[in-house]
């Protein structure tokens, strides 16, 4: 790739015209861009928390930097983002293999990053699809997120990874043949997920064993991340006989003082309090059957989503 081509898809260019002139003007200017900086950062991270901090050094950096040659601003940023949340993916990933139990993102509010216009934002935003990008090398989740989520040409998404297009592009096809072989298809019915969401909790409220086993399927698996902070499952419970053991065992043990259908990743989920134990329970939905039961019950995470967050 010659070095003009590269320095465009950074949105710099010499002899461009100067796209800001002064600090007020470049602050405004990366403000337009923070929430799908946020979403960017979000999306390869698996944690608001960190991809606040991503965003927050990218202003730094936005705000030191000489923007006279800088033609596209939003290409700039969405590049060093990607480079800064490449960064800390890698260092994550040690510590995360460390972790007390099963690690869980953050969930997050649907809308934190702007509207979801498209099946595409929606569904690298799922809950299930940011835990299985979890399985993806630091360079698959960069170019399935830059490709599915944000719409660039693999020769746009090689100049970000300074990378060449075919190898882009074969990162892009081991991404995408990774989360099929763990879901099948990515996008599930809206309608269908938040029905069987409702009937999950109706359910549990009324310790129906008989209704919860139809809803889970063969394959279940249930998730429990309480960071080494609360009590939680150590490991993945894997099959619909033993989730349905733990489900209706936990029920059984503790009062369930609070439970109501909410929304986290842009889809339902259940917000509980049981034992006094807050969680968020999200799910992977497909085929009519839930697959994926995802509670999160660290504190740390549940900052985006409580009561005073749920609309």
């Amino acid at each position: 790739m010659s070095a003009a081509r590269s320095a465009r898809l950074r949105g710099t260019g010499s002899g461009a015209r100067p796209t800001v002139r002064d600090g007020s003007e470049a602050s405004d200017t990366f403000e337009e861009h923070r929430r799908l900086l946020l979403g960017l950062g979000y999306r390869l991270l698996g944690s608001m928390w960190d991809a606040e901090d991503v965003v927050q050094e990218a202003y730094l950096r936005w705000m030191r930097t000489d923007r006279s040659p800088i033609r596209e601003p939003r290409a700039f940023l969405v590049t060093v983002v990607t480079h800064l949340a490449l960064d800390q993916l890698r260092s994550a990933r040690v510590t995360r293999e460390a972790y007390t139990g099963p690690w869980l993102p953050e969930p997050v509010d649907g809308q934190a990053f702007g509207p979801l216009e498209s099946a595409e934002l929606r569904d690298t935003l799922s809950y299930a699809t940011v835990h299985m990008m979890e399985r993806l090398s630091p360079p698959e989740r960069a170019v399935f997120v830059l490709r599915e989520a944000f719409d660039l040409t693999y020769d746009e998404v090689a100049g970000i990874l300074e990378s060449s297009p075919a190898t882009c592009r074969q990162w892009h096809h081991r991404a995408v043949g990774r989360l099929a072989e763990r879901r099948g298809r990515f996008v599930a019915d809206p309608r269908e997920h938040s029905r069987l969401v409702e009937r999950f909790l109706a359910a549990a409220r009324g310790g129906d064993i008989t209704a919860l086993a139809d809803l889970l399927a063969e394959d279940a698996i249930a998730y429990n991340d309480g960071g080494g902070r609360v009590r939680a499952a150590l490991r993945p419970i894997v099959g619909r006989r033993n989730v349905l053991a733990f489900v209706t065992g936990l029920m059984s043990r503790y009062p369930l003082e609070e439970a109501y259908v909410t929304q986290a990743n842009g889809e339902p989920a259940i917000w509980t309090v049981i034992g006094g134990q807050r969680q968020l329970v999200a799910f992977d939905v497909r085929d009519g059957r839930i697959h994926g039961v995802f509670a999160v019950l660290d504190p740390d995470k549940l900052a985006s989503v409580g009561p005073a967050n749920t609309a």
